[in-house]
């Protein structure tokens, strides 16, 4: 069983959660439904490493706002991680563990939506902040960009119906990749993850590419224990390309190139 997470002062997850939350029961701090549990927390969901000291689901599931420098409208859902400090929440160098099934499911869902999402870029990110010590998969799921997105109670109510229909159906599973490469908002991997066969696990941005060592990759292999081939970014790698090229050939990894 997942758990959604919301925190309390986090206006977009918590509307998300207080609407979900009206159908369901409720026992101690926990909100109960056949297919979800729901937790609405008091501190940051970036800061949630701590959860399986309490709690104990087969992941987690974080409802949450997106906001951006750009202010550009988005909807998104990513995996994190830290690829080198954890300014974020998390821990340094650590990567959590993806939920790439729910991810395509919810991704999937949201587009075919689209028109009621109209002003909204529908896209996921790389992978970045925490948390990032949970033993299960987690992933966030977010509303952006500004103050007025958030409070929109309309907006969020009709985002997190497509969140309880997406944990409410019987999920598929896919083939998954890691990805690497490109920017901050990766057009191409949104595209494979909605239109293609794949579900995606982390997603390492070309920014983060001069972090990546043996032992980081070696660790984001271990926390992507589904994984199937990478797919690789080929015009977004900068000076990188050739330390890629040989961390996926000395691991044995299917490169896909995009």
């Amino acid at each position: 069983m997942e758990l959604l997470v919301a925190f309390r002062d986090d206006p977009a997850g918590y509307n998300m959660a207080r609407f979900i939350s009206k159908n369901m029961d409720k026992s101690n701090d926990l909100f109960h439904s056949e297919n979800f549990d729901l937790l609405i927390i008091d501190t940051p969901s970036i800061s949630a490493d701590w959860l399986e000291e309490k709690f104990n689901y087969d992941g987690f599931i974080f409802l949450s706002k997106h906001a951006s420098e750009s202010g550009k409208l988005a909807l998104t859902c990513h995996s994190t991680g830290n690829f080198s400090t954890a300014e974020f929440g998390g821990n340094p160098r650590q990567i959590a563990i993806p939920h790439p099934h729910i991810q395509k499911s919810y991704m999937r869902n949201l587009w075919n939506e689209k028109d009621s999402f109209s002003e909204f870029q529908i896209i996921i990110e790389a992978t970045h902040h925490g948390p990032t010590a949970l033993s299960k998969p987690s992933i966030f799921i977010e509303i952006g960009t500004t103050q007025t997105q958030w409070e929109n109670i309309d907006l969020c109510n009709s985002v997190a119906k497509i969140v309880v229909n997406t944990l409410n159906q019987n999920r598929k599973n896919h083939p998954v990749a890691i990805c690497i490469g490109g920017t901050h908002y990766p057009e191409k991997f949104t595209n494979e993850l909605i239109h293609g066969e794949f579900a995606l696990g982390t997603v390492i941005p070309k920014h983060a590419l001069d972090y990546l060592d043996n032992e980081l990759f070696l660790h984001i292999l271990q926390r992507n224990p589904e994984i199937d081939a990478a797919f690789v970014d080929w015009n977004g790698l900068g000076s990188n390309k050739q330390k890629i090229i040989d961390l996926l050939s000395e691991n044995n990894i299917l490169m896909k190139r995009l």
